[in-house]
């Protein structure tokens, strides 16, 4: 599969999706961000439609995308964020799925381990150093950092007087 045929059928899943929904004119639930320069199909995702299109992504034959093989948090400043890469094995491509999550006190997402196994150790990992929080998850707590240890070490509002990181 290349990189346009993938983008057709999600911008027919979006148009689907989002008159499903009775989303306000403009808005859609899959956005095809113009500016991110990559190798791969780049998409946004708000954080309430995330689990539905990512199952999509998985389920849905046409595209199977059967490997999470790379999961990551992120800290824009302004918010916080996920980006998941997926692979489909069967149509050799990659997409990279991106969601911003606004509320920094209380950042919060839905689980993607009961739909890829891979996405348990990385959540941990992203909830001990950036602090979201993934509903669902059959194990969420600390991967790296001892169970006390206060804060999340790679946001930018973090702060450590011992190891002089100041904001």
């Amino acid at each position: 599969m290349k990189r346009e045929e993938l983008k057709n059928i999600l911008e027919n899943i979006n148009r689907e999706l989002s008159s499903e929904k009775k989303l306000a004119e403009g808005e859609q639930v899959i956005l095809f961000p113009e500016d991110i320069v990559s190798e791969y199909l780049n998409i946004v995702v708000a954080p309430q439609h995330l689990k539905e299109v990512m199952r999509i992504l998985k389920t849905q034959p046409e595209l199977n995308f059967d490997f999470l093989f790379n999961m990551t948090g992120m800290d824009w400043g302004k918010d916080l964020g996920i980006i998941y890469h997926l692979e489909s094995k069967s149509n050799d491509i990659v997409v990279v799925v991106r969601t911003h999550i606004e509320d920094r006190e209380n950042p919060e997402v839905d689980t993607m381990e009961d739909l890829w196994f891979t996405a348990h150790l990385h959540e941990r990992e992203i909830y001990d150093l950036f602090g979201i929080r993934f509903r669902g998850h059959s194990n969420l707590k600390r991967i790296f950092l001892t169970p006390g240890f206060k804060g999340h070490p790679l946001r930018k509002d973090y702060e450590d007087d011992f190891m002089i990181i100041r904001k």
